[in-house]
């Protein structure tokens, strides 16, 4: 299965996350956040590898704006309706996945796909 990436033109986590994976010459699809958000499907399969509460981004302008720090909320209905709470990179191959910036782990996804 292809390696994805998921999150944002101007995060920097995600540019580093995307020159990590060309100078190895890993090959990669590329899902922006802001223009195509994340299925239900697709968040469940990254959930189960990461955890959903540790995909949400605490330091986001819109987890901030909205006050989610001081409300009870349900992460998987936040996230569906405003991706961009999602913390970025978030990096998947098949059902493993990664979510922030985690070199540790890219370099794991590395290797699986050079073998």
């Amino acid at each position: 299965m292809a390696l994805q990436i998921f999150g944002t033109r101007k995060c920097q986590a995600t540019r580093k996350a995307e020159r990590f994976f060309k100078d190895r010459d890993v090959g990669y699809h590329f899902v922006d956040l802001a223009e195509k958000g994340i299925s239900s499907g697709e968040l469940d399969a990254i959930a189960r590898a990461v955890g959903l509460d540790s995909l949400v981004d605490e330091e986001s302008r819109y987890y901030k704006d909205r006050g989610l720090a001081y409300m009870d909320y349900d992460p998987k209905e936040e996230i569906l309706a405003h991706p961009l709470l999602l913390r970025t990179p978030i990096v998947r191959e098949g059902p493993r996945a990664s979510a922030g910036d985690r070199p540790d782990d890219w370099m794991e996804f590395a290797k699986a796909e050079r073998s």
